[in-house]
């Protein structure tokens, strides 16, 4: 089940929140639970099982660690616990992510014939599982006490609204709202406007700008102006389809009490490359920062030992994103701009205003195109075509009728990635408050374009413009 299709925004979802809104507050987190595992249950019920294992292992491991801790165990060790728990999560991890990749890899460098095992990635498990490595870590380092409430922890991992493509969130941050939270109506409101703005996003501009994608991969009428439309179409899609479920994501867990981390920064407006990866996806980042990057050594080693830092957690930024070479290719790419950017530009960057924008998109263009290549074959092959290297026209018919189709949805796409409409709605909601009369009038518009926005959304779904999202499948 998806956030942006009919069962979930008209069944599931009014029944879960009515059932969880009569239920006291000491039964809402078994409430939850139940709606996060029928919820993930809807597409891959095998799966459920997986995920209830991994929490179990999960739990009895945080007390095991916390009790270790305590000298309860004279031959065990906090860290061999730790280490123990991790090696268990990142095997079921490696299993069912990157066994066909290893072995398809291994009759490559062998010759050999080994068969794949073409096992299905159980969605949601790339996001869970560094969640359980967090609260485990967490744990150890005493930063919070070992969840002795099973449900509770259940609830924490599974939790529908962020189960299946994120944030990550940290346990740490929602500890005390596990145990007492508060459902105001001020939350509530904040997160249903913060729900529809993300399925608008999803809706309106990410599956149209997806459908602009799907027509050029499946076009035999390609030309440099195809290849150029297309990469910013996908830079788009990207961006409004991730942050669209980011978005209905915070805003449910809002309404449900929670406050889950902020994920998305309007990365596009980036001056440089580093500053671009503290906007985008910022709770993976956050994530290998503070489980990878810091433990070994961060920036504060010799600068030979940074790079060397700074690679390896690009190095799995990749692999974390899919089981393919143009994914570690692309994991590398990122890292080499990121070290050549602190050793050298940045500093120029500072100065260059008027380009350094222009450079940043330029290189995230190509980066997102490598992103969403099937190999690297088919990424070298794009990029070329990109830069008139391909033997193709500059223009094709096909182009200039999708250049005219989708030209006002690249549009307002393109400025809906920037903070203007956010900062133009801050700036009324100032003015208007000044007066009680304007006030309203500013509070029935928000409502009436929120269900505007809505309705619109639905009658799309219901026309059946509909892609899943694409960060279920990493």
């Amino acid at each position: 089940m998806v956030f942006s299709s009919i069962p979930f925004l008209y069944y599931f979802l009014p029944m879960v929140l009515l059932a969880y809104f009569i239920t006291p507050q000491k039964g809402r987190n078994a409430v939850l639970l139940i709606a996060s595992l029928l919820f993930y249950a809807w597409g891959e019920p095998v799966y459920v099982l997986l995920m209830l294992f991994s929490i179990l292992i999960g739990y009895l491991a945080g007390i095991l660690l916390e009790k270790s801790m305590l000298g309860n165990y004279k031959f065990l060790t906090p860290k061999a616990v730790l280490s123990g728990s991790v090696f268990v999560f990142a095997g079921i991890f490696i299993y069912f992510k990157y066994t066909d990749f290893f072995i398809s890899n291994f009759n490559a460098v062998t010759g050999l014939s080994v068969p794949l095992l073409h096992i299905l990635l159980p969605v949601g498990i790339s996001f869970y599982t560094f969640q359980i490595i967090s609260y485990l870590v967490d744990v150890y380092r005493k930063e919070v006490p070992a969840q002795k409430n099973f449900i509770s922890l259940a609830a924490y991992v599974a939790m529908f609204p962020q189960l299946i493509a994120g944030p990550i969130v940290r346990y740490a941050s929602v500890a005390e709202q596990l145990e007492k939270r508060t459902c105001t109506f001020i939350m509530a409101e904040s997160g249903i406007y913060r729900f529809v703005i993300g399925l608008a996003k999803k809706v309106l501009l990410a599956n149209e700008l997806g459908a602009l994608c799907e027509g050029f991969r499946a076009s035999g009428d390609k030309s440099v102006l195809y290849y150029w439309l297309y990469a910013v179409a996908f830079c788009l899609h990207i961006y409004f389809d991730f942050s669209g479920y980011s978005d209905m994501a915070i805003g449910l867990g809002r309404i449900l009490g929670f406050s889950l981390p902020e994920n998305f920064n309007y990365p596009y407006i980036s001056a440089s490359i580093t500053e671009f990866w503290r906007r985008w996806h910022m709770s993976l980042g956050s994530w290998f920062r503070d489980y990878l990057y810091i433990p070994l050594g961060g920036n504060r080693v010799p600068k030979v030992k940074w790079y060397r830092n700074i690679f390896i957690v690009w190095l799995f930024t990749g692999l974390w994103h899919g089981a393919s070479w143009n994914f570690v290719i692309w994991g590398l790419y990122f890292g080499i701009l990121l070290v050549i950017e602190k050793k050298w530009l940045l500093r120029i960057l500072e100065k260059a205003k008027g380009v350094r924008n222009c450079y940043v998109l330029l290189l995230l263009l190509i980066g997102f195109v490598m992103f969403n290549a099937s190999d690297m074959s088919q990424a070298m092959s794009d990029i070329r075509c990109l830069f008139g290297m391909g033997g193709i026209p500059a223009v094709s018919a096909e182009a200039l009728y999708y250049l005219k189709s989708y030209g006002v949805t690249i549009l307002v796409s393109v400025i809906a990635s920037t903070p203007a409409m956010a900062l133009l709605a801050t700036g009324i909601q100032q003015k208007v408050n000044a007066y009680p009369v304007t006030s309203i009038v500013w509070q029935v518009t928000k409502v009436m374009a929120a269900l505007a926005l809505l309705l619109l959304s639905t009658a799309y779904l219901v026309d059946g413009s509909f892609n899943p999202f694409l960060y279920f499948r990493f």
